[in-house]
């Protein structure tokens, strides 16, 4: 009987200590989420996600490319960047900064604006797929809906795939879906 009043005053004393520290950290928490929700929102959303370890989804891939920097640009001022971070899959046919470069002057720039987001975002869309398609799944005469709802044609020629008339000069594959590398800004019908 002696030994029992030890233990049991042991535990109880455990069980307080415990149930003290929960109070506390919950406190400390819920101080922090009210004080810090204009802050937690500035990193929200599936780009902010950090993976060193999975392979670089459609996004990725076009960031650690020096021809696509103009495309990049272009996907954060339409603000799909979260969007085709998610899981997809995507298949997007990447202009290269050459291809915008042979727009009209002043094309891009404009297009980049506040105010011609909703252009910009459909012209986006005409360049992305839902699904993934691999080169080898191409062949002539196919036509896909774009995410903007308007069609891409596929022509094979020569052993040469073509997106509207544009030559697919490369095709690499992401996480989350397949980037064809173009060499024109397809601009929708």
């Amino acid at each position: 009987m002696t030994r029992i009043f030890p233990t049991l005053f042991l535990g109880l004393l455990l069980f307080f200590i415990s149930c003290k520290s929960t109070t506390s950290d919950a406190s400390a928490e819920n101080m922090t989420s009210g004080s810090d929700v204009a802050s937690a929102t500035d990193g929200v959303g599936q780009s902010n996600v950090q993976d060193d370890v999975s392979n670089p989804n459609v996004v990725q891939v076009a960031v650690s490319s020096k021809d696509h920097t103009t495309l990049v640009a272009a996907v954060k001022a339409g603000g799909l960047v979260d969007a085709l971070s998610n899981a997809g899959p995507f298949t997007v046919f990447a202009p290269t900064n050459a291809a915008f470069e042979k727009l009209p002057a002043g094309t891009v720039e404009g297009l980049l604006k506040p105010e011609k987001k909703a252009d910009l975002v459909n012209i986006l869309e005409y360049h992305t797929y839902v699904g993934s398609l691999k080169a080898e799944y191409f062949s002539d005469g196919q036509s896909y809906e774009q995410v903007n709802g308007k069609k891409v044609d596929i022509t094979v020629k020569d052993g040469k795939t073509f997106v509207n008339g544009t030559e697919i000069l490369a095709s690499i594959p992401a996480s989350n879906g397949m980037i064809h590398v173009i060499g024109d800004v397809l601009l929708p019908k």
